[in-house]
């Protein structure tokens, strides 16, 4: 019987990315992910992708990772855990606090991710030469795809990557290569008959196991969404004022995680239950402040501000009535109108009519 190739640089890079603070590494081929097409196109087609023009736009490449960088002959996947230390649900109930979803409660990943991508990319031209490129969530690459082909783990039923090692909690980033490496077996589902993730989604996001619907997604409300929430929408946000962690929070596979080793993904502690008051009266200058460093950021004051009065017009808590006054005129619309909302249901609250 012959013994199995070993590939030598695949075992150092292995090692290599470890010790960088990645949990996962893996290997797959630009093209092992044939099917990513033909579901882009559904999903676009479909609609479900909302306000996100640029997933139709740059629909050709994320749809084929070997027309992104056709050089390339192999795509390192890494895992990096961010797993909470606290049950991320906890504050759902707490009427006077937001609930941010649990990657942004810190520093934004995006910098931290790329920054060991970069060092072991450096690594590797080190060891071995040829060219790469280093990606992570902001480019036109089908990262969860690709890490089911390289064996990260498996899309579950709410779509989000889920691993046997790490559960739902990790970031993902990747490695284009034009080196040759040994590719790993991709990962199969192990979701089974369970369907939790589908069962919890307070919006009904999920047309289907498998699918999603990103127009009725909090997470994408939260963050992508521009302008005014449908009503209906607002109602069943709850307090979630960034992203939403249900999905993944139920998921059986999380008893496996580990907390994450990276100390500047804990929860800072202004954000574990951040007051909604005190955020709701934040103006840009003090939301930059608050958030520098931050994914929460990006979305700006405006978009924030919105979130934090419909959570307040969730909290059924009519003392929050002298918060949200002087916002009805608001110079951005979408706040004024959002405080107006939510003035409607404290006033409702008020009356015994919720």
């Amino acid at each position: 019987m012959s013994k199995k190739h070993v590939d030598p640089l695949k075992q150092r890079l292995v090692a290599q990315a470890l010790s960088e603070g990645f949990d996962l590494c893996r290997i797959c081929r630009p093209d092992a992910v044939p099917q990513v097409p033909a579901r882009l196109s559904a999903f676009i087609d479909k609609g479900y992708h909302g306000q996100m023009g640029w997933l139709a736009q740059r629909a050709n490449w994320r749809g084929n990772p070997a027309a992104l960088w056709p050089e390339a002959r192999s795509i390192i996947m890494l895992g990096e855990s961010y797993t909470p230390d606290s049950d991320p649900m906890e504050t759902l109930t707490q009427g006077d606090v937001g609930t941010i979803s649990v990657y942004a409660r810190n520093r934004d990943y995006h910098d931290l991710v790329k920054k060991r991508l970069k060092r072991l990319a450096r690594w590797l031209i080190e060891e071995a030469g040829g060219e790469v490129k280093v990606f992570v969530d902001t480019a036109p690459v089908p990262e969860k795809p690709l890490g089911q082909a390289a064996g990260l783990g498996w899309q579950g039923k709410h779509t989000n990557l889920l691993s046997r090692d790490l559960g739902n909690w990790f970031f993902i980033g990747s490695v284009f290569a034009t080196l040759e490496i040994d590719p790993d077996p991709a990962e199969i589902d192990h979701c089974g008959s369970c369907r939790a993730c589908l069962d919890i989604c307070p919006t009904d996001a999920f047309p289907a196991p498998y699918e999603l619907d990103a127009r009725r997604c909090i997470s994408y409300l939260t963050i992508e969404h521009k302008g005014p929430v449908d009503e209906e929408l607002r109602a069943l946000m709850g307090n979630r004022i960034y992203g939403c962690d249900d999905c993944l929070a139920v998921c059986p596979w999380n008893k496996f995680a580990v907390t994450a080793n990276e100390a500047r993904y804990h929860a800072r502690e202004d954000l574990r239950a951040p007051k909604l008051a005190e955020l709701a009266v934040l103006d840009d200058a003090g939301f930059r402040e608050k958030f520098s460093g931050s994914p929460i950021k990006r979305i700006g004051r405006d978009r924030f501000v919105r979130n934090v009065l419909y959570a307040i017009g969730n909290s059924g808590r009519p003392e929050f009535a002298s918060v949200v006054q002087p916002l009805c005129s608001d110079p951005d619309e979408t706040v004024a109108d959002a405080a107006r909302w939510a003035l409607s249901r404290l006033q409702s609250a008020a009356n015994g009519l919720e």
